[in-house]
Order: C-alpha cells, then structure tokens, then sequence
C-alpha cells in the first residue's frame, strides 16, 4: 500500500461513500459565480483579491486543471476559459466521474431548484444516489403549501409528519441544519404537544417564504427522527457566515444523545471542523455517533492531511465517514475524494512506517473509512449484485 510496499498507495482502489453531498450546477459560470461556489461566505471577495488565492483556489488550479487538460497551476483566467470552452456538462461529466464515487448520499434540500436532481447525480457519477431530507425545508414547504387553506396548526403537524413517513419510504436519512437557525445549544428534550402545536400555529401565521428558526418546531422535527430510528446528520462547525460558530460545538448536543441513545436513532455529525476532535470524542463514548470531516478536507486543501489524522486519533475507525459536502461546483466532488485519499493514505503510511501497522490492517482501515461503514449506518451497499 505504501512506498514501494504496495502499488495502490493513494488508495485509488477503495471505494467511496459520500454519504453528505448535494448537486452540482448545470449552467455556465461566470467568474465572480464560479467564485462564490468555491467559498463559504455569503459576500464578495474583498476588493483587490481573489477566492483563487485560498487553499481551494490553489487546489482547483493543481489538481482540477489537468481533468480539463490544463497545465497544473493555470491560471484563473486560463481554467476559467477552459470551463466555458467545454461546457457546464462536459466539465460536470469529466470531474464527476473522475471523482470516482461508488455511493452518494444527495441532501436536496438546499437551492433545489438551482442544481442537478438525485437521479442526475447518479447519471453524472457513474455511481448510485440516494436522497437525505433536510428536516428544516420539508416543514416549511408543507407549511408554504397550507397557507391560506384554512389548515389548523394541529392538521400542520399532522401534514408534516405524513410528508416526512412519505419521503423516508426512500430517502436513507435525515439532516437538520439546527446549527445554522438555533444554534447547538437547544434543549434536548422532546416538546410538548402543545408547544408543537403553537409552534406550528405560528408558522402558518408566517409570510412565505418560510425560514424556520422556531427552536421548538426544530425540536419536534429532530424528535420525529429520533422517533423513526433515522439517521440524523447534523452540520457542526465551520460553515458559511449564517453560522454562529461558539454555537456549534458538537458537545453542546451531548444531552441529546444520552436522551437518544436507546431509540436506534443514529447521528451523523458532518463536517465538525474546527471541532472534529470533539467530534471524535462523541463517537468514541456514544454508540449511536459517527462523524465526518468532509467540508474541511476542500477548505484545508494542502493542510487537509492534518485534519484527516486529527479525525482518526480518537474516534473508533468504525465510526468515521467519508464526505464531499460538495455543492455547486463539480470541482469540490473531485478535490473531496483526491485530498481524502492522500490525506489517509500520508496517515496510514505514517502508521505501517513509524508503527508497525500490518499493510492488510491499513488497507481494512481504509476500507472501513471510505464505505464500509457508511453502508452499515445508512443500510444501504450499492456494491452488492453490481449496482
């Protein structure tokens, strides 16, 4: 596997589950578009600079450029044209399949309308979807939908938990984005009734469109999951500037998940940087925890190796899981698995050579990292019988 050991020593051959992820844009991009895509701020870039000059802008030009024919380090105007020059579909097509994804878990529940559909995903990979229902945008819309109707707020509840049966008779998970409207620090415990009622009664008093940061109505939504045995994915830490990030420490959750811990619910806490030793922590003491760093391998870039061997310093290599979080640009699908697999395999080759750790043991490890794992919480192996 490393050095001279083993051919496959990036790990090119293990198969990935991208068990967080969400659709790419279909159409061309212009330049300040294309940078918006590649960060996490909401705003322009300052005056005078570029989201090029950032660890992604740097890896985009590295890694990205010769998937499109390009010398490595093209420049930003050069890879820009490129990208126009194929086409949004050809420059899709070549960065999603050279992503090499075998399963893909799609969230669909951010600016749906503006990127490509979970079958889509699967065509443009070359890989299987499958769709989480972020539990925020499923309330709002049925609540969208029943303004007007003369719908009662005990009927909305009613609505929202028949609309979310619905979409679990397919979908493998949940996510909540609690992080970003109420922050981590909520009372775990369970509503109720009659405060989930005036909550929803205060949603169909709403004006559309609807952005849900009612703590108590978010608390019922994370419930019914729990209810339903899902698999939660949570968003920790670093994330755009929507995000209050002293708020979004995963240890704020702990409560819950002593409150969940016999319900066979699961929790998935995504992204987690700059808390995903905590992070580690919670998946070493709560059965029921499992955790990723998929947002900061992209955003790292060339220091993303360090955040991946951070992630595996205490956590149970059961526990761990691949993620892209790409969204918008075909270009963090591909940076997500090129810089995952180095930064695992510059890890375990540190473990084989300054340890002692058998080949076979690593290989097993990144086995377990890459799919094995993401197959055993959400059910689902798409490398069964070939699909």
């Amino acid at each position: 596997m490393f050095s001279n050991v083993d051919p496959g020593a990036r790990l090119d051959d293990v198969e990935l589950f991208d068990h967080h992820c969400h659709g790419v844009v279909t159409n061309d991009l212009e330049r300040d578009e294309f940078e918006a895509l590649i960060s996490e701020s909401s705003r322009p870039a300052t005056a005078g600079t570029t989201r090029f000059d950032s660890q992604v802008g740097f890896q985009i030009r590295a890694k990205c450029a010769p998937v499109l024919d390009l010398e490595p380090f093209a420049t930003p105007e050069a890879y820009l044209a490129r990208r126009r020059e194929l086409g949004a579909d050809e420059v899709n097509a070549r960065l999603l399949r050279a992503a090499n994804i075998r399963t893909l878990g799609i969230e669909t529940g951010h600016a749906a309308d503006t990127i490509n559909t979970v079958d889509d995903m699967a065509r443009l990979t070359g890989g299987t979807a499958h769709e989480i229902v972020r539990l925020e945008r499923l309330a709002e819309q049925v609540a969208e939908a029943a303004h007007d109707s003369g719908t009662t707020a005990a009927e909305l509840l009613e609505a929202i938990e028949a609309e979310l049966d619905a979409r679990l008779a397919h979908a493998v998970g949940v996510k909540s984005i609690a992080a970003y409207r109420i922050g981590l620090d909520f009372d775990a415990a369970r509503p109720a009734h009659a405060e989930a009622v005036a909550a929803a009664g205060r949603m169909l008093q709403a004006s559309a469109p609807l952005r849900l940061d009612d703590p108590v109505m978010i608390r019922h939504l994370i419930w019914l999951a729990i209810d339903r045995a899902s698999v939660l994915q949570f968003h920790i830490g670093y994330g755009d500037d929507d995000v209050d990030l002293d708020r979004c420490n995963p240890l704020l959750l702990t409560k819950l998940l002593r409150a969940s811990a016999d319900t066979g619910a699961r929790f998935a806490l995504l992204h987690c940087y700059p808390f995903h030793r905590e992070a580690g922590y919670l998946a070493d003491v709560f059965p029921h925890v499992y955790f990723d760093v998929g947002l900061a391998v992209n955003y790292t870039g060339a220091r993303s190796a360090a955040i991946v061997a951070e992630s595996i310093e205490l956590a149970p290599f059961g526990k761990i899981l691949f993620s892209s979080d790409a969204f918008g640009a075909a270009e963090l699908y591909y940076l997500g698995t090129e810089l995952f697999r180095a930064g695992l395999a510059e890890t375990l080759r540190r473990f084989h050579e300054v340890d002692g750790w058998p080949v076979d043991e690593c290989r097993r490890v990144a086995r377990m990292i890459g799919y094995d794992n993401a197959a055993r919480l959400y059910g689902v192996d798409d490398r069964e019988a070939g699909r």
